[in-house]
Order: structure tokens, then sequence, then C-alpha cells
């Protein structure tokens, strides 16, 4: 595996800026592709990410374009930072202006909904000469945009090209452990967005810190349930992708899945706060395709299968709780 100099990160949001910012503190040749030109102005202009990162100078300064085959041309490997539900368009996009054999790393959390399909299985279908990775774990953009310390799993199928992404981001403030097993971090990611909804639920409605604890933990034995039936390795559920995100993302407000949750607890509609702007609460798009792959594979996913009912508006919140509590009592597995 030749060294990787060149990374285009794409996505111009904050999780992509946060990104493109990790790529060239440890010293890679980087440019951002953004979609909007406005963000695209700014970041070349002044250092800025004003809409997604605002009253943060990026350091160093970032070159950022709109033109995606410029983004990519040269590129030793590609980070892609949009909405997991956009994987399949950008991979399409990506498809004529890529060279064979680059790495594209996924960095977005979820699992295709029309599908069902995990990321990974979507880019084979879609751009069959890249290869595949993951990037996952617990890390908030904004910290990661700052330079605090964090840590997460670059995960690919290829050992060498997981300890290659891995060595072209490590940075004193972020480290990247490698890992090969792919399915079990694309789960422990996509399932912690639908259980950050069913945490933040719970704290909207005040429900008490223990019932959050509790939540969490048997969260946790539904996502190792379904990653183990879907050939995910233990150690990579109790890791970083696991339960390390799973533990940030259900309790804190930064996260758009368990801010979603809040709401709901709150009173709010699934309809009024997509209208309010909150469309990339992956969960919602997740919830529906756990139950189904919970069903595929005979593993029981009651939390999941509660917020999804929440969602599709077949359950209310006090309902669903009534339910999760009532379940015929079971040994702890």
């Amino acid at each position: 595996m030749s060294e990787i100099r060149r990374i285009a990160v794409l996505g111009g949001g904050a999780w992509g800026t946060a990104l493109a910012l990790v790529a060239a503190r440890a010293g890679r040749d980087t440019v951002l592709w953004a979609r909007d030109p406005a963000t695209v102005a700014a970041l070349n202009a002044r250092g800025e990410n004003p809409a997604y990162l605002p009253g943060l100078t990026l350091t160093p300064r970032l070159p950022a374009t709109s033109d995606l085959a410029e983004a990519v041309s040269g590129a030793d490997a590609v980070l892609l930072v949009t909405p997991a539900q956009t994987t399949r368009t950008m991979a399409a996009a990506l498809s004529p202006l890529l060279a064979p054999a680059t790495p594209v790393v996924l960095c977005a959390k979820g699992i295709e909904r029309d599908s069902g399909l995990l990321l990974t299985d979507v880019l084979a279908e879609t751009l069959k000469a890249a290869r595949p990775a993951i990037l996952s774990g617990p890390s908030f953009a904004t910290d990661v945009a700052a330079g605090l310390p964090t840590a997460v799993t670059v995960a690919a199928a290829d050992g060498a090209l997981a300890d290659a992404l891995s060595q072209a981001l490590a940075s004193p403030q972020f480290r990247p452990y490698a890992a090969t097993d792919i399915v079990g971090v694309q789960i422990g990611g996509a399932l912690k967005n639908v259980l950050a909804i069913a945490c933040g639920a719970v704290a909207g409605k005040k429900w008490g810190a223990s019932a959050l604890a509790a939540l969490t933990a048997r969260g946790f034995a539904e996502l190792t349930r379904l990653g183990l039936a879907l050939g995910a390795r233990p150690e990579t559920l109790t890791g970083l992708s696991g339960l390390g995100d799973l533990v940030l993302t259900c309790a804190s407000p930064q996260s758009r899945n368990f801010a979603f949750g809040i709401a709901l607890g709150e009173g709010a509609t699934v309809a009024s706060l997509t209208e309010k702007g909150q469309k990339l609460a992956e969960g919602v798009f997740s919830a529906p395709v756990a139950v189904a792959l919970g069903r595929k594979t005979s593993v029981d996913l009651p939390i999941c299968e509660a917020v999804a009912s929440v969602l599709a508006g077949e359950l209310d919140l006090d309902d669903a709780l009534t339910r999760l509590m009532t379940r015929p009592l079971r040994r702890e597995t």
C-alpha cells in the first residue's frame, strides 16, 4: 500500500469540515468539496464555515471547491462525508471521476433505507472500482474541528488499507484505530442513532437518569445481538465504534438523534421536526431498517421496534414505554 498523501473530503457540513481539518493537521494535501457555493467562498476567502461551524477560524486553512472532478483529481483517498441516504447518488457521481482502486472512506452512519444494505454494500454496487473503508466512533464535529482529543475506528476488509488510512489521519489530537470488521463498525454506527432517539425521548419526558441508564444498557444488548447475528466481532461492538459511540450519542444534545428524541419527548411531532430542518437525524431512516434486519435474523430488538413504532405514529411514547416495561420477564442477556 503506497503512502496516502492527497486526500479529498467530500461534504462541506460540520463533519466534513472537521475531517478535512484532521487530514490537513496530519500533514496531508487536503481539498474540501462542498455543494454550497457560499460555503466554498467563505472557506477560501476567510478560512471559515459560518453555516456549520460558526465562530471557528479553521487552522490550517482548507482549500475548497464545488467542482467534484477537481476535488478528486489525483486523490490517493476520498473521505465521503455526505448523509448516509445520499451514498448511492454520490457514488454514482464519483464513478466516472475516480481512479481505479482509490480508497473511499464512508464517514456517515446509517443503513440505506430503500434496500436495507450497509453502506459498503451500496458502494460495492455503484462504485465497483473503489476500495471501501469506514470511519466511525465517538466524535462530535465541533470537538474534532477544535482540535480536542478524539479516538475513532477506521476499518477496511484489507488490513493493510486500514493501517495506511489510520496512519494518514493520525495526529496528537486525533487517534484512529485500524480494524478489519466493516460489518461491526457499520452496525454500531447505525443502531446507536436509533437508540439515541429513544434515550433522547426519555430525557425529554423527564423519566429520570435511571431509565436513561437502563435504556442505554439494554440498547447496547440489542446492538450486540444484531451485530453478532450479522457476523460482527464482539471486540468491535465493545469498542469505539460500538459502545463508545453509543455512550456519547445517547447522552448529549450535541447528537442530532438525541436532540430529535428530546424534542419528541417534549411533545413535538416527527412532521414538525422535519419541517424545522432536522432531516439528518439518521436514526429516523435506520429504525425501520433495523427492525427488518432483526426480523430477518430472528433477533429481538424491542427498543428499536418501539422507536420505529413511535416514528410511524403507531404508538405514543407512554404506550411505547408501557410495552417495553411489561414485556415477559427474562434473564439478562
